[in-house]
């Protein structure tokens, strides 16, 4: 028999009764039921109940065992009576009379608590985190994450991809977030970077001639902590594809995308057809680029109601510029005036002013469905009554507005249509909208440029090597901030998994494009001379895309928090708690490097 086990801890069945075997692990539980002794000994696979009579010669040692001890035990499968059979357990119909216990290490008191999983403050658990990871729940969602990314290699090497490895040590490139510099004791004075993403690599990849390449990457950005987004690292699936246009890379990548979630879902709805949702029009219906679609609520534009309307807070602000506009949150179900006052509530909170709303009722004394509330008293029934049927409302619905300059206000209004969504869904009973679903769409049409109000200057709004569309004529005919790009991003219930696009693989379109946003020619040579140099000897026609894996897996194990579904995370301030990261170092090793600390007072 083996050293240390013939089965693992989930292994044993009902017809392995009569059988001697041998199983080693932590002790989950330890119970003593009048003179019994019961462990629940659990190792990476699950966990089996071990039973110690006070006549086994494994008695006098199972007596001092506590819980996290590891122990290897002997002894015989026995089959359960019927009303003892433990149906949550998968080897609850058994358990294993001990003969022989060896304690194979100990453990002092646990600062925090494995069985039971009970809430403990994050410091401690990340501190802990090799204790943390014992915990049933976590440890299966990181083996899940395992098991996705297998799934994913799998899916992408049927779709013809090939993996690739590229370098780690790089160069330092203004890709939109600070790096991470490593200093070289070769060069002194000079500094690698760790890669932000492996964007120029794959492009070179594709110039080199290969044809379709993926990698689960390691991205490395300094930069702050948030729920969706890790501090120092993540990972992404890394995509890149030649003579693609953009449909081509939909076409590639959402088989992948789908099938994956369709695997993990647990029963869960995927959208069959991503639908694909132009920047503009996200962005007036939903009030983000990162739609979560599983709230129905479709925004609208109801300015032509209040123009020259007898609403004169928002008429005159229509009549001073004609870039205000008035738009319009439906709630329907939301028709009372409590549900209303809330949310003027809730946006006095959010530092605005209030929420203008109007709903429809029946009146008390009984008759047609009439709209109530201030702003319906103003612009009378007429003008109430085309919004309604515009909106396709009825008698117990409301509708909320949002008034300015929609660059001004459309984030507010998107948090709004998520609150009035949220709100309504609790007031439904969990009716209104399904949020057991993964609600997928392509957001496409990003604009090319935008304004950089602090600089006062036309800059990139989102990836600087897109193709521009319409190309090099686009770049020299057209207002650069009327330009779109062949940039695109994938959304699941809410959250960016992906931003991606065509590529700019013309040297003389990326000058004119870097020559906008004001990049003298000689940083593109600086910055991105290799891949410049790269693009002037035949690039092919390319695109690609890079989800983020870290984002998958928190949505498929249905976390919050990225880092409940990563191995060892750092806190919100990038320090890694348990190995003492980031820390100081010697100053023999400072010298070797050539450099002086100046530090901060």
């Amino acid at each position: 028999m083996h050293r240390y086990r013939s089965h693992t801890c989930a292994d044993l069945r009902a017809g392995d009764a009569g059988s001697n075997v041998r199983l080693s692990g932590w002790v989950h539980r330890v119970r003593d039921h009048g003179g019994i002794i019961f462990i629940d000994l659990r190792d990476h696979y699950g966990i089996t109940q071990v039973v110690i009579d006070p006549d086994s010669s494994a008695f006098k040692t199972g007596e001092t065992v506590r819980a996290e001890w590891v122990i290897k035990i002997d002894g015989e499968v026995k089959q359960r009576a019927a009303d003892l059979v433990n149906a949550k357990l998968p080897t609850g119909e058994v358990e294993v009379f001990a003969r022989d216990i060896e304690v194979l290490s100990t453990a002092p008191e646990l600062p925090l608590p494995i069985f039971g999983e009970p809430d403990y403050p994050e410091e401690i658990r990340l501190k802990y985190r090799f204790l943390d990871l014992r915990r049933e729940t976590i440890h299966n969602d990181i083996v899940k994450r395992s098991r996705i990314i297998s799934s994913i290699r799998r899916r992408m090497v049927e779709q013809g991809f090939t993996e690739f490895q590229t370098p780690i040590l790089t160069a330092s490139s203004p890709e939109g977030a600070r790096d991470f510099l490593v200093p070289s004791r070769l060069h002194p004075g000079k500094f690698y970077a760790l890669p932000q993403a492996p964007q120029q690599f794959k492009q070179l990849c594709m110039i080199a001639g290969f044809d379709r390449y993926f990698q689960i990457a390691p991205c490395f950005r300094d930069e702050d902590a948030r729920a969706d987004r890790s501090p120092g690292e993540f990972y992404q699936l890394d995509v890149e594809m030649s003579f693609v246009e953009q449909e081509d890379v939909f076409q590639a990548v959402e088989p992948v995308l789908r099938g994956l979630f369709e695997e993990f879902a647990e029963g869960k709805p995927v959208t069959p057809t991503f639908p694909r949702i132009k920047y503009k029009d996200s962005m007036a219906k939903y009030g983000s680029d990162k739609p979560d679609l599983r709230n129905p609520i479709e925004m609208a534009d109801v300015t032509e109601h209040f123009d020259g309307s007898g609403f004169k807070v928002f008429a005159g602000m229509i009549a001073s510029d004609p870039k205000v506009r008035v738009w319009a949150i439906p709630a329907p179900g939301g028709g009372s005036r409590s549900f209303c006052d809330r949310m003027n509530s809730w946006a006095q909170s959010e530092g605005q002013k209030g929420l203008g709303y109007i709903f429809w009722r029946i009146p008390e004394g009984g008759g047609e469905t009439e709209a109530a509330g201030p702003i319906a008293k103003n612009i009378g029934p007429e003008r109430t009554e085309s919004m309604r049927k515009q909106l396709g409302l009825k008698e117990g619905d409301a509708v909320f507005f949002v008034a300015g300059k929609p660059d001004q206000f459309v984030q507010f209004a998107g948090q709004a249509r998520l609150k009035v969504g949220r709100d309504l869904q609790e007031l439904s009973g969990g009716t209104f909208m399904n949020e057991d679903q993964f609600a997928f769409c392509w957001i496409v049409d990003f604009p090319m440029f935008e304004w950089d109000e602090d600089n006062k200057k036309v800059d990139f709004s989102h990836n600087p090597f897109s193709m521009p569309q319409g190309g090099l004529e686009a770049l020299e005919t057209k207002d650069p901030l009327t330009i779109d790009a062949f940039q695109y991003d994938i959304v699941c219930n809410g959250i960016e998994l992906s931003s991606g696009a065509i590529r700019n693989h013309k040297p003389e379109i990326m000058k004119k494009a870097f020559a906008i946003a004001g990049y003298d020619e000689q940083v593109l040579h600086d910055k991105f001379g290799g891949m410049l140099s790269a693009l002037q000897y035949g690039a092919p026609p390319h695109g690609g895309i890079a989800p983020g894996i870290d984002r998958i897996v928190m949505l498929l194990c249905g976390r919050e928090n990225l880092r409940d579904v990563t191995l060892f995370p750092m806190n919100q301030r990038a320090e890694d708690l348990m190995m003492g990261a980031p820390s100081e170092v010697t100053p023999a090793q400072l010298r070797e490097l050539h450099i002086r600390l100046n530090l901060p007072n």
